[in-house]
């Protein structure tokens, strides 16, 4: 069982920066692939961006491939999403999940945070 708590969300201006941080605690945290997915009013949740056990490995969905970087930090339990050049379509609720296996499924992961929103005007 993992436990994740998510948080940083906001409200910014399209253009500015957030970053998302992700705790994590139960099972041994350093064995999981970690992803952060958001889902937007009336849409299906997507997936963001992924980070292997051992950091080493990232994965970006397109959309904010150059824009957005996810790091962990195993000795704290923690995962982050640096969120740079915000967009307006970036608004949604955003998700810390944890599974023992990359996927760009949701479906995938086994365990998910209650989820930050981000909200970007223009």
């Amino acid at each position: 069982q993992v436990q994740l708590v998510e948080s940083g969300g906001g409200s910014v201006q399209a253009g500015d920066s957030l970053r998302l941080s992700c705790a994590a605690s139960g099972r041994t945290f350093s064995n999981t692939v970690m992803g952060w997915f958001r889902q937007a009013p009336g849409k299906e949740r997507e997936f963001v961006a992924a980070i292997s056990w051992s950091g080493s490995n990232t994965y970006y969905a397109d959309s904010v491939k150059g824009r957005f970087t996810i790091s962990r930090d195993n000795a704290k339990n923690t995962v982050s999403l640096q969120m740079n050049s915000l967009k307006p379509e970036d608004t949604a609720l955003y998700y810390c999940a944890a599974s023992e296996n990359y996927s760009q499924l949701p479906s995938t992961y086994d365990w998910w945070g209650q989820g930050t929103q981000v909200t970007v005007s223009s």
